[in-house]
C-alpha cells in the first residue's frame, strides 16, 4: 500500500476477486453491521450523459473513501450494451490524508452489494437447502448467485431474464460453480424460497400474492425513488428490512411508491441492518422478508478496508 509519498496502489477486478470471496465480504458487512457503523452521508447525483454521476463518501477510523462512478440510464444501457456501473473508489489513510489505494468501482459494488444481501439472507432464511430465482442476468445477478451459494445450499436456481442469451450465459456460469440452473418465467416465484431482484425495471417483477409464506425476497436493483421490483403486495406481506432508515426514506422506490399510494402511513420498514445484527428485530408472524437495498457509502468502505486487509496491509 503507498499513500506515504508513493503513487497509491491499483487494484483492479482480478485482484479484488482473488483477494475477497463472497464468504469473506459477507463477514465484512457483518462486522459492520453489528460495529453499527452504517451510516454515512447521503450520496451526491448530478445527471451526466445518457446517465448519471454519483459521488458516495465514507471515513472510518483508519481510511476514507469516496466511489466515484457513472451509471447508465437504466431505460438506455441495457440496449447499448454498457457497463452498467464504470467507476473508481479512491481510498485515503486517515494519518498522512493522502490516497493510498484505487480500486475498480463496478467489482467493489459487484461484490459490497451481493455480499450485504447475502448478510441478510443468513439472518433471516431458515437452515438448510433453497431454491432461488433471479431476476436479471447481469453482473449483480452474478454476484447474488455466488453470494446466496456462500450462504445456503442452492437445490436449483431459476433465472428470468429479458434476453435468451443473457440467460443461458448465467445458466453457464452457475454450471461452471457447480451450481444447477435454468431459465424459468415470473410466474415460477411460488417455487421459490429466496427471490433475488437485480434488474434496471420500473415496474414490479412478479405478483406479490403468489410468493409462499416464508419466502425471502431481495431488492436491489435499484436507488431511484421512481423505480421498484416489487409491487405493494409483497410490501404489505413483509417483514421489511433496510441498510438505513434514512438512506430508505431519500431512495426506496420499492417502499416510497407503496407509500404515497396511500397503502402506509409511515415508511413501512421494521429493521435495519444494525438491529438485525442485534437480534433485536425478527420476522415474527410475516409471511414475507423483503429486504430492500438502495446501497450506502459505509459498505464500500468495508469492503475496501477489507480487500487491504487480505493483502496485509
Amino acid at each position: 500500500m503507498s499513500g506515504k509519498g508513493g503513487p497509491p496502489l491499483w487494484l483492479d477486478r482480478a485482484t479484488i476477486e482473488s483477494l475477497v470471496s463472497p464468504r469473506a465480504a459477507r463477514a465484512a458487512i457483518a462486522q459492520l453491521a453489528a460495529d453499527g457503523a452504517l451510516e454515512a452521508p447521503a450520496r451526491w447525483s448530478v445527471a451526466f450523459g445518457t446517465g448519471e454521476l454519483l459521488l458516495m463518501p465514507a471515513s472510518g477510523q483508519r481510511f476514507g473513501g469516496v466511489k466515484v462512478v457513472a451509471l447508465g440510464d437504466p431505460a438506455g444501457a441495457p440496449a447499448r450494451r454498457l457497463p452498467g456501473v464504470q467507476g473508481v473508489y479512491v481510498l485515503f489513510d486517515q494519518e498522512t490524508l493522502a490516497p493510498a489505494a484505487l480500486f475498480d468501482a463496478a467489482a467493489l459494488t459487484e461484490l459490497r452489494t451481493a455480499a450485504v444481501s447475502a448478510f441478510v439472507a443468513d439472518q433471516l432464511l431458515p437452515p438448510g437447502d433453497v431454491v432461488a430465482m433471479i431476476f436479471g442476468a447481469g453482473a449483480q445477478a452474478r454476484a447474488h448467485l455466488l453470494a446466496l451459494a456462500a450462504t445456503r445450499p442452492l437445490a436449483e436456481v431459476l433465472i428470468v431474464g429479458r434476453r435468451e442469451e443473457a440467460v443461458a450465459a448465467l445458466v453457464a456460469f452457475a454450471a461452471a460453480h457447480g451450481i444447477v440452473a435454468r431459465p424459468a418465467g415470473a410466474e415460477e416465484v411460488d417455487r421459490a424460497g429466496v427471490v433475488c431482484c437485480c434488474t434496471t425495471s420500473a415496474e414490479p417483477l412478479f405478483d406479490g400474492a403468489r410468493p409462499v409464506p416464508g419466502t425471502h425476497v431481495i431488492a436491489v436493483g435499484s436507488h431511484r425513488p421512481t423505480r421498484r421490483e416489487v409491487d405493494t403486495t409483497t410490501v404489505r406481506r413483509s417483514f421489511v428490512v433496510v441498510e438505513s432508515r434514512q438512506a430508505a426514506a431519500a431512495e426506496a422506490g420499492d417502499l416510497l411508491i407503496p407509500l404515497a399510494e396511500g397503502a402506509f402511513d409511515t415508511l413501512p420498514v421494521d429493521a435495519d441492518l444494525k438491529e438485525l445484527a442485534a437480534g433485536a428485530a425478527r420476522a415474527g408472524a410475516a409471511d414475507l422478508t423483503l429486504f430492500k437495498s438502495v446501497g450506502v457509502a459505509s459498505e464500500d468502505l468495508a469492503i475496501a478496508e477489507a480487500v487491504l486487509g487480505a493483502r496485509g496491509d
